[in-house]
């Protein structure tokens, strides 16, 4: 696959996966390996990163979210929410681009694409939650397009995010260049409430978090390389899977990785989505490997 980032498990219990430098979301058999492709004809990447970069679903509907398409970086589409209609056709169902320019950041930091970079959504009350790694915040979409901010934070880079008990949302922070391991969080919040909590901290450059089996995971996609501009891969072969721990560290349960994207559970395995186009299978994540 072409550079894929964010992943989900189907409703037929298939990987969908999207392919950002190809404008397409490719479902991949997790018995046989087989990829065919699901959706195509979705606004392809312009500058290395964007396009489709996340997928989800709502019942048997798929939803894409789409960034950094825009004029803003050379582009004549809408950065947003796209509903898969068919194969090849698509409804915009959120421009959250035009909405990141009539409500910018409050906060004060660096800000190249007004437009923001969109980086994961999570379905979240009949609707998704959006990771915003550039404007530094999350937002909540409605399916029929209204958008709200529910955090807003400094320089963080926030990535992945997920659902635990109770409606807690947890979310993975890159942090800022160049993602010192320190700066790699997961914190956790209630979407009707400003206070947000560090749950641990301590591995370089996380773009996913999950949970699975009573605990909660992280994906590491490694060391930034240096001199490298904002939104840059980490360094080859330099990612890990990590398993939060009470005492607000991480322990690293595979490393080695290269270029780690997204994750997913089925059980008690594991599958990693990379950004060399491959899909890595870790079976008994919860015991001894």
């Amino acid at each position: 696959m072409q550079s894929p980032i964010g992943s989900t498990i189907g409703p037929d219990g298939a990987l969908y996966v999207a392919e950002g430098p190809a404008g397409r979301i490719s479902r991949v058999d997790l018995h046989t390996g087989k990829i065919t492709t699901f959706a195509s004809g979705l606004p392809k990447a312009l500058i290395g990163v964007g396009g489709p970069i996340d997928v989800a679903f709502i019942g048997k509907t798929a939803y894409v979210l789409v960034t950094l398409v825009d004029p803003d970086v050379g582009g004549h589409d809408k950065d947003g929410i796209y509903r898969v209609d068919g194969p090849d056709s698509f409804t915009v169902i959120a421009d959250i681009g035009a909405f990141n320019v009539n409500h910018p950041p409050t906060i004060s930091f660096p800000i190249q694409v007004p437009t923001g970079l969109q980086f994961a959504m999570q379905k979240f009350s009949g609707g998704f939650l959006v990771t915003d790694g550039h404007l530094n915040r999350v937002l909540f979409v409605t399916l029929d397009g209204k958008i709200s901010i529910v955090e807003a934070f400094g320089d963080i880079v926030p990535t992945g995010l997920t659902l635990g008990p109770r409606h807690t949302v947890f979310m993975a922070e890159a942090g800022p260049v160049p993602h010192l391991p320190q700066n790699g969080k997961i914190v956790k919040f209630q979407a009707n409430s400003p206070d947000v909590t560090e749950v641990a901290s301590g591995a370089s450059l996380l773009v996913g978090v999950k949970f699975a089996g009573g605990h909660l995971y992280a994906l590491s996609q490694g060391p930034g390389v240096p001199g490298a501009p904002p939104g840059s891969p980490a360094q080859p072969n330099s990612g890990a899977l990590v398993r939060a721990n009470p005492d607000g560290t991480f322990t690293f349960l595979l490393d080695h990785i290269n270029l780690p994207a997204s994750f997913n559970f089925i059980g008690n395995t594991a599958y990693i989505v990379t950004l060399t186009g491959e899909v890595l299978q870790v079976d008994h994540v919860f015991g001894p490997f």
